[in-house]
């Protein structure tokens, strides 16, 4: 829990540093080619979880919306 707590911490340090850079140009400076971060990525791919974030924060928003 730590481990993982610090990683995304970490993650969102970084990202909220990024002045003109998009987070993927992030997401390549540290994923090499056959690291641990890339074969991550791909799982995460793989099991969807982009489309579920993305379905998730549309729904929150249009539920946001809906309550006004």
């Amino acid at each position: 829990m730590r481990l993982a707590t610090q990683t995304v911490l970490g993650t969102a340090q970084m990202i909220s540093q990024l002045k003109d850079k998009h987070p993927a140009e992030l997401k390549d400076a540290v994923a090499s080619p056959g690291g641990t971060t890339i074969a991550g990525l791909r799982a995460l791919e793989q099991n969807g979880v982009r489309a579920g974030l993305i379905n998730a924060v549309a729904a929150a928003a249009h539920r946001s919306s809906e309550l006004g």
